[in-house]
Protein backbone atom coordinates (compact mmCIF):
# COMPACT_ATOMS: atom_id res chain seq x y z
CA UNK A 1 0.00 0.00 0.00
CA UNK A 2 1.22 3.49 -0.83
CA UNK A 3 -0.15 7.00 -1.17
CA UNK A 4 0.78 10.02 -3.25
CA UNK A 5 -0.48 13.58 -3.46
CA UNK A 6 -2.44 14.63 -6.56
CA UNK A 7 -4.68 17.53 -7.51
CA UNK A 8 -6.44 15.45 -10.17
CA UNK A 9 -8.64 12.36 -10.02
CA UNK A 10 -6.94 9.43 -8.29
CA UNK A 11 -7.27 5.79 -9.39
CA UNK A 12 -6.76 3.02 -6.83
CA UNK A 13 -7.15 -0.72 -7.40
CA UNK A 14 -7.85 -3.19 -4.58
CA UNK A 15 -8.18 -6.99 -4.78
CA UNK A 16 -10.85 -9.41 -3.73
CA UNK A 17 -9.90 -12.19 -1.35
CA UNK A 18 -10.51 -15.81 -0.63
CA UNK A 19 -10.35 -17.52 2.75
CA UNK A 20 -7.96 -20.43 2.47
CA UNK A 21 -8.90 -21.35 6.03
CA UNK A 22 -11.73 -20.05 8.23
CA UNK A 23 -12.39 -21.24 11.76
CA UNK A 24 -15.34 -19.55 13.50
CA UNK A 25 -15.76 -19.36 17.27
CA UNK A 26 -19.00 -18.92 19.25
CA UNK A 27 -21.10 -15.79 18.89
CA UNK A 28 -20.22 -13.03 21.36
CA UNK A 29 -22.67 -10.65 23.05
CA UNK A 30 -21.77 -7.92 20.55
CA UNK A 31 -22.95 -10.16 17.72
CA UNK A 32 -19.49 -10.89 16.35
CA UNK A 33 -17.65 -14.21 16.24
CA UNK A 34 -13.98 -14.80 16.95
CA UNK A 35 -12.17 -15.95 13.83
CA UNK A 36 -8.98 -17.71 12.90
CA UNK A 37 -8.52 -17.28 9.18
CA UNK A 38 -6.00 -17.14 6.38
CA UNK A 39 -6.73 -14.59 3.67
CA UNK A 40 -5.21 -14.58 0.23
CA UNK A 41 -5.67 -11.63 -2.11
CA UNK A 42 -6.36 -12.73 -5.70
CA UNK A 43 -6.27 -11.10 -9.12
CA UNK A 44 -9.90 -10.01 -9.26
CA UNK A 45 -10.17 -6.30 -8.62
CA UNK A 46 -12.25 -3.29 -7.68
CA UNK A 47 -11.23 0.03 -9.26
CA UNK A 48 -12.05 3.23 -7.39
CA UNK A 49 -11.62 6.71 -8.86
CA UNK A 50 -11.69 9.70 -6.51
CA UNK A 51 -12.66 12.96 -8.25
CA UNK A 52 -12.42 16.39 -6.60
CA UNK A 53 -15.84 17.61 -5.46
CA UNK A 54 -17.46 20.00 -3.02
CA UNK A 55 -19.75 17.29 -1.64
CA UNK A 56 -19.83 13.51 -1.29
CA UNK A 57 -21.32 11.36 -4.05
CA UNK A 58 -20.91 7.89 -5.47
CA UNK A 59 -21.57 6.06 -8.74
CA UNK A 60 -21.13 2.34 -9.38
CA UNK A 61 -20.82 0.21 -12.49
CA UNK A 62 -18.78 -2.78 -13.57
CA UNK A 63 -18.58 -6.30 -14.91
CA UNK A 64 -20.86 -7.75 -12.22
CA UNK A 65 -24.46 -7.06 -11.21
CA UNK A 66 -24.42 -3.86 -9.14
CA UNK A 67 -28.18 -3.34 -8.88
CA UNK A 68 -28.28 -4.02 -5.14
CA UNK A 69 -25.18 -2.00 -4.22
CA UNK A 70 -26.14 1.14 -2.25
CA UNK A 71 -24.79 4.53 -3.26
CA UNK A 72 -25.48 6.32 0.03
CA UNK A 73 -23.94 6.08 3.50
CA UNK A 74 -24.70 2.35 3.61
CA UNK A 75 -21.85 1.91 1.14
CA UNK A 76 -18.52 1.16 2.84
CA UNK A 77 -16.56 3.26 0.37
CA UNK A 78 -18.69 6.31 1.10
CA UNK A 79 -18.31 5.72 4.83
CA UNK A 80 -14.54 5.34 4.37
CA UNK A 81 -14.27 8.69 2.58
CA UNK A 82 -16.33 10.50 5.20
CA UNK A 83 -14.43 8.86 8.06
CA UNK A 84 -11.10 9.98 6.59
CA UNK A 85 -12.41 13.52 6.02
CA UNK A 86 -13.68 13.73 9.60
CA UNK A 87 -10.45 12.30 11.05
CA UNK A 88 -8.15 14.55 9.02
CA UNK A 89 -10.28 17.70 9.19
CA UNK A 90 -10.88 17.82 5.42
CA UNK A 91 -13.56 20.36 4.49
CA UNK A 92 -13.99 19.43 0.81
CA UNK A 93 -15.70 16.36 -0.58
CA UNK A 94 -15.14 13.67 -3.19
CA UNK A 95 -17.02 12.00 -6.02
CA UNK A 96 -16.24 8.27 -5.94
CA UNK A 97 -16.57 6.20 -9.08
CA UNK A 98 -16.42 2.45 -8.48
CA UNK A 99 -15.92 -0.11 -11.21
CA UNK A 100 -16.66 -3.48 -9.67
CA UNK A 101 -15.01 -6.70 -10.76
CA UNK A 102 -15.53 -8.71 -7.57
CA UNK A 103 -18.91 -10.47 -7.23
CA UNK A 104 -21.41 -8.64 -5.01
CA UNK A 105 -22.31 -10.55 -1.82
CA UNK A 106 -20.02 -13.33 -3.01
CA UNK A 107 -17.89 -13.84 0.10
CA UNK A 108 -14.85 -12.25 -1.57
CA UNK A 109 -14.77 -8.91 0.24
CA UNK A 110 -15.62 -6.65 -2.69
CA UNK A 111 -17.21 -4.00 -0.49
CA UNK A 112 -14.20 -4.08 1.82
CA UNK A 113 -11.89 -3.67 -1.17
CA UNK A 114 -13.92 -0.60 -2.19
CA UNK A 115 -13.49 0.87 1.29
CA UNK A 116 -9.75 0.21 1.33
CA UNK A 117 -9.37 1.74 -2.12
CA UNK A 118 -11.43 4.76 -1.10
CA UNK A 119 -9.18 5.36 1.91
CA UNK A 120 -6.03 5.25 -0.22
CA UNK A 121 -7.57 7.33 -3.02
CA UNK A 122 -8.93 10.05 -0.75
CA UNK A 123 -5.71 10.19 1.25
CA UNK A 124 -3.89 10.83 -2.02
CA UNK A 125 -6.49 13.26 -3.39
CA UNK A 126 -6.62 15.36 -0.22
CA UNK A 127 -2.95 15.01 0.71
CA UNK A 128 -3.85 13.96 4.25
CA UNK A 129 -0.75 11.74 4.48
CA UNK A 130 -2.06 9.46 7.22
CA UNK A 131 0.41 6.75 6.25
CA UNK A 132 0.08 3.00 6.49
CA UNK A 133 -0.68 2.87 10.22
CA UNK A 134 -3.18 5.72 10.14
CA UNK A 135 -5.14 4.21 7.26
CA UNK A 136 -5.01 0.78 8.89
CA UNK A 137 -6.54 2.18 12.07
CA UNK A 138 -9.41 3.68 10.07
CA UNK A 139 -9.83 0.42 8.16
CA UNK A 140 -10.36 -1.52 11.39
CA UNK A 141 -13.25 0.82 12.23
CA UNK A 142 -14.96 0.12 8.91
CA UNK A 143 -15.08 -3.67 8.84
CA UNK A 144 -13.21 -6.87 9.54
CA UNK A 145 -11.99 -7.44 5.95
CA UNK A 146 -11.01 -3.83 5.15
CA UNK A 147 -7.52 -3.95 6.76
CA UNK A 148 -6.60 -6.99 4.70
CA UNK A 149 -7.78 -5.33 1.49
CA UNK A 150 -5.39 -2.48 2.30
CA UNK A 151 -2.36 -4.75 2.63
CA UNK A 152 -3.13 -7.75 0.41
CA UNK A 153 -0.78 -10.69 0.03
CA UNK A 154 -1.45 -13.61 2.38
CA UNK A 155 -2.19 -13.03 6.05
CA UNK A 156 -3.53 -14.62 9.19
CA UNK A 157 -6.55 -12.91 10.67
CA UNK A 158 -7.59 -13.17 14.32
CA UNK A 159 -10.21 -11.46 16.46
CA UNK A 160 -12.95 -10.43 14.02
CA UNK A 161 -10.43 -11.12 11.24
CA UNK A 162 -8.95 -7.61 11.46
CA UNK A 163 -5.95 -8.50 13.64
CA UNK A 164 -3.53 -9.28 10.84
CA UNK A 165 -0.21 -11.09 10.78
CA UNK A 166 1.51 -11.40 7.38
CA UNK A 167 2.03 -15.00 6.33
CA UNK A 168 4.88 -16.10 4.11
CA UNK A 169 3.51 -17.60 0.90
CA UNK A 170 6.04 -18.52 -1.75
CA UNK A 171 5.29 -18.74 -5.43
CA UNK A 172 1.92 -18.56 -7.11
CA UNK A 173 -1.34 -20.31 -6.33
CA UNK A 174 -3.81 -20.79 -9.19
CA UNK A 175 -7.52 -20.70 -8.42
CA UNK A 176 -10.71 -21.11 -10.40
CA UNK A 177 -13.63 -19.19 -8.97
CA UNK A 178 -17.22 -20.20 -9.61
CA UNK A 179 -19.40 -17.17 -9.02
CA UNK A 180 -23.15 -16.86 -8.65
CA UNK A 181 -25.66 -14.25 -9.74
CA UNK A 182 -27.48 -14.73 -6.44
CA UNK A 183 -25.44 -13.51 -3.47
CA UNK A 184 -25.63 -14.63 0.14
CA UNK A 185 -25.99 -12.38 3.18
CA UNK A 186 -22.99 -12.69 5.50
CA UNK A 187 -25.06 -12.01 8.67
CA UNK A 188 -27.59 -14.65 7.57
CA UNK A 189 -24.87 -17.25 7.01
CA UNK A 190 -23.37 -16.61 10.44
CA UNK A 191 -26.89 -16.85 11.91
CA UNK A 192 -27.42 -20.18 10.17
CA UNK A 193 -24.08 -21.39 11.53
CA UNK A 194 -25.23 -20.51 15.05
CA UNK A 195 -28.55 -22.31 14.48
CA UNK A 196 -26.85 -25.43 13.16
CA UNK A 197 -24.53 -25.50 16.15
CA UNK A 198 -27.45 -25.00 18.54
CA UNK A 199 -29.04 -28.14 17.11
CA UNK A 200 -25.80 -30.08 17.40
CA UNK A 201 -25.33 -30.54 13.67
CA UNK A 202 -21.73 -31.17 12.61
CA UNK A 203 -20.35 -28.65 10.14
CA UNK A 204 -17.45 -30.79 8.94
CA UNK A 205 -16.08 -34.30 9.29
CA UNK A 206 -13.23 -32.98 11.43
CA UNK A 207 -14.03 -29.51 12.77
CA UNK A 208 -11.17 -27.62 14.41
CA UNK A 209 -10.88 -27.99 18.16
CA UNK A 210 -9.49 -24.48 18.58
CA UNK A 211 -9.22 -21.20 16.74
CA UNK A 212 -5.58 -21.75 15.87
CA UNK A 213 -4.79 -21.99 12.16
CA UNK A 214 -3.31 -25.48 11.66
CA UNK A 215 0.43 -25.61 11.18
CA UNK A 216 -0.07 -27.70 8.03
CA UNK A 217 -1.83 -24.75 6.34
CA UNK A 218 1.04 -22.39 7.11
CA UNK A 219 3.67 -24.93 6.04
CA UNK A 220 1.95 -25.48 2.69
CA UNK A 221 1.75 -21.74 2.03
CA UNK A 222 5.36 -21.23 3.05
CA UNK A 223 6.45 -23.99 0.68
CA UNK A 224 4.27 -22.71 -2.16
CA UNK A 225 2.87 -26.25 -2.36
CA UNK A 226 -0.68 -26.36 -3.71
CA UNK A 227 -0.81 -30.15 -3.39
CA UNK A 228 -0.07 -29.90 0.34
CA UNK A 229 -2.50 -26.99 0.84
CA UNK A 230 -5.47 -28.64 -0.86
CA UNK A 231 -6.37 -31.23 1.83
CA UNK A 232 -6.04 -28.78 4.73
CA UNK A 233 -8.24 -25.97 3.41
CA UNK A 234 -11.30 -25.52 5.63
CA UNK A 235 -14.27 -23.22 6.13
CA UNK A 236 -16.58 -23.41 9.15
CA UNK A 237 -19.23 -21.45 7.20
CA UNK A 238 -19.32 -23.88 4.29
CA UNK A 239 -22.02 -26.15 5.72
CA UNK A 240 -24.18 -23.12 6.54
CA UNK A 241 -23.80 -21.78 2.99
CA UNK A 242 -24.57 -25.15 1.39
CA UNK A 243 -27.55 -25.64 3.70
CA UNK A 244 -29.54 -23.06 1.75
CA UNK A 245 -27.82 -23.58 -1.59
CA UNK A 246 -27.45 -27.30 -2.44
CA UNK A 247 -26.18 -26.30 -5.91
CA UNK A 248 -22.91 -25.32 -4.22
CA UNK A 249 -22.29 -28.90 -3.15
CA UNK A 250 -22.75 -30.11 -6.72
CA UNK A 251 -20.37 -27.43 -8.00
CA UNK A 252 -17.74 -28.45 -5.43
CA UNK A 253 -17.93 -32.05 -6.62
CA UNK A 254 -17.78 -31.07 -10.29
CA UNK A 255 -14.69 -28.88 -9.90
CA UNK A 256 -12.71 -31.70 -8.29
CA UNK A 257 -14.00 -34.14 -10.91
CA UNK A 258 -12.70 -31.81 -13.62
CA UNK A 259 -9.19 -31.77 -12.15
CA UNK A 260 -9.00 -29.27 -9.26
CA UNK A 261 -7.00 -30.38 -6.25
CA UNK A 262 -9.74 -29.21 -3.88
CA UNK A 263 -12.57 -26.72 -3.60
CA UNK A 264 -13.89 -24.53 -0.81
CA UNK A 265 -16.69 -22.03 -0.32
CA UNK A 266 -15.00 -18.65 0.05
CA UNK A 267 -15.97 -16.87 3.26
CA UNK A 268 -19.74 -16.74 3.61
CA UNK A 269 -20.18 -17.73 -0.05
CA UNK A 270 -21.61 -18.33 -2.53
CA UNK A 271 -18.33 -18.02 -4.49
CA UNK A 272 -16.43 -21.31 -4.66
CA UNK A 273 -12.63 -21.33 -4.95
CA UNK A 274 -10.95 -24.33 -6.57
CA UNK A 275 -7.22 -24.75 -5.98
CA UNK A 276 -5.39 -26.12 -9.00
CA UNK A 277 -1.92 -27.56 -9.54
CA UNK A 278 -0.93 -24.81 -11.98
CA UNK A 279 -2.20 -22.40 -14.64
CA UNK A 280 -2.68 -25.05 -17.34
CA UNK A 281 -4.81 -27.22 -15.08
CA UNK A 282 -6.73 -24.15 -13.92
CA UNK A 283 -7.60 -23.20 -17.50
CA UNK A 284 -8.87 -26.73 -18.15
CA UNK A 285 -11.00 -26.71 -14.99
CA UNK A 286 -12.33 -23.28 -15.91
CA UNK A 287 -13.34 -24.45 -19.40
CA UNK A 288 -15.02 -27.60 -18.08
CA UNK A 289 -17.01 -25.64 -15.51
CA UNK A 290 -18.03 -23.08 -18.11
CA UNK A 291 -19.24 -25.92 -20.33
CA UNK A 292 -21.76 -26.80 -17.60
CA UNK A 293 -23.21 -23.28 -17.82
CA UNK A 294 -21.44 -21.88 -14.76
CA UNK A 295 -19.49 -18.63 -14.56
CA UNK A 296 -15.87 -19.59 -13.88
CA UNK A 297 -12.85 -17.30 -13.58
CA UNK A 298 -9.14 -18.17 -13.47
CA UNK A 299 -7.27 -16.01 -10.95
CA UNK A 300 -4.03 -16.26 -9.03
CA UNK A 301 -2.61 -15.12 -5.73
CA UNK A 302 -1.19 -13.69 -3.68
CA UNK A 303 -1.38 -10.15 -5.11
CA UNK A 304 -0.79 -6.72 -3.61
CA UNK A 305 -3.41 -4.78 -1.65
CA UNK A 306 -4.92 -1.37 -2.42
CA UNK A 307 -2.50 0.60 -4.59
CA UNK A 308 -2.36 3.69 -6.75
CA UNK A 309 -2.55 3.14 -10.50
CA UNK A 310 -0.96 5.25 -13.21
Amino acid sequence: MSTARSADAVHVRAPGKINVYLGVGPRHDDGYHSLATVFQAVSLYEDVYAHPSDGFSLEIHGDVDVGDVPTDDRNLAMRAAKLLAQTAGVTTGVHLEIRKGVPVAGGMGGGSADAAAALVACDALWGTELGVHGLHELATRLGADVPFALHGGTALGAGRGDELTPALARGRFDWVLVTSADGLSTPEIYGRLDALRAHGEALADAPPLSLDVPVAVLQALRAGDATALAPVMFNDLERAAIDGRPDLELALADGVRFGALSGIVSGSGPTIAFLCAGPDVARTVQQELQATGRTALHVHGPVAGARLMG
